[in-house]
């Protein structure tokens, strides 16, 4: 059962107050609120020694919900073009739509434009052809390190998932937080897990740019009063359909442009909730290593937690 009334709609007038409220204008977003002080905190999460990753496998096969996947193609020495004799080398070429509903990604702060312009006011010509002059993915080349806690959605409601179209609201946040026996506190990594991957691994996949669950925007006023450094979801973080009038990805909006905050989209938590239980605790030190592509809108991306 749900806490809060989330299926209401938000109307025009209301999505723009609510995104003068959210409105943050720093240089790095959301990451001031990461210092060298909360990343050291961090590490004491270690204590059992146990890793896990947060990515899903890169998918090379087209579905409903990945109708362009990755391509992936063997370049070297492949079954029948190995050399009986002497040195050869197996290679690799891989392509894909970073942003797309199957593969794990991080959404960049130049990735949302809203109103002409992108986080902080910045312009939106600054988007090229040849790539972001601002807020690109190398604003997180040196990586992205802290606290991470999960929120178990799903759990706290007593189901395996959430369906698709279904939302989660601050309230329910906060209770899921309370059933979990966790805080949520300044500069960390919020994981808000709705079983989007569960769902899709038992029934398939499905068209989610029409219908998937996720986070109602008022949501976003609970990570701004905790002052999260990143979000991260099992889905789209948005839900689909939009309820905010005139706005498809008002979660987008509110966290990247207003907020700052770097998104992961379509992660999988159904390798950490176990070590979770097992260990009675539902924070830890995750790291994320985005690639190094300077002038990107985003990247592929395999967080670890560490508990």
């Amino acid at each position: 059962m749900t806490v809060d009334p989330t299926t209401a709609a938000v109307g025009a007038a209301e999505f723009r107050s609510l995104y003068r409220r959210l409105r943050r204008d720093r240089a790095d977003g959301a990451l001031a609120e990461l210092t060298p002080e909360r990343v050291a905190a961090a590490a004491r999460e270690v204590r059992a020694g146990l890793h896990v990753s947060l990515a899903a496998p890169v998918e090379t096969g087209p579905g409903p919900d990945n109708p362009e996947p990755a391509v992936h193609r063997m370049t070297g020495a492949v079954a029948g073009r190995v050399p009986d004799e002497g040195l050869a080398f197996a290679r690799d070429h891989i392509a894909m739509n970073v942003h797309g509903d199957a593969d794990s990604h991080l959404d960049a702060l130049c990735h949302v434009v809203y109103d002409g312009t992108l986080h902080g006011g910045v312009d939106a010509d600054t988007l090229t052809t040849h790539g972001a002059d601002a807020l690109s993915v190398d604003l997180v080349r040196d990586g992205i390190v802290g606290r991470g806690v999960l929120l178990d959605v799903p759990r706290a409601r007593g189901v395996p998932w959430l369906e698709p179209g279904e939302q989660v609201g601050a309230d329910e946040l906060a209770a899921a937080e309370a059933a979990q026996g966790v805080r949520v506190g300044p500069g960390d990594l919020l994981f808000v897990r709705v079983g989007h991957r569960r769902r899709r691994a038992e029934h398939g996949p499905w068209d989610a740019s029409a219908a998937r669950a996720g986070l109602h925007p008022n949501a976003m006023e609970f990570l701004a009063e905790r002052r999260v450094a990143v979000l991260g979801s099992d889905g789209n973080n948005d839900a689909a359909p939009s309820p905010a009038e005139g706005v498809d990805y008002p979660v987008h909006v509110l966290a990247v442009h207003a907020m700052g905050l770097h998104l992961l989209d379509y992660l999988q938590f159904e390798d950490l909730v176990p070590l979770c239980v097992q260990e009675r605790r539902w924070s830890f030190l995750c790291v994320v290593a985005p690639l190094r592509l300077p002038r990107a809108t985003g990247s592929p991306v395999n967080p670890i937690a560490i508990l």
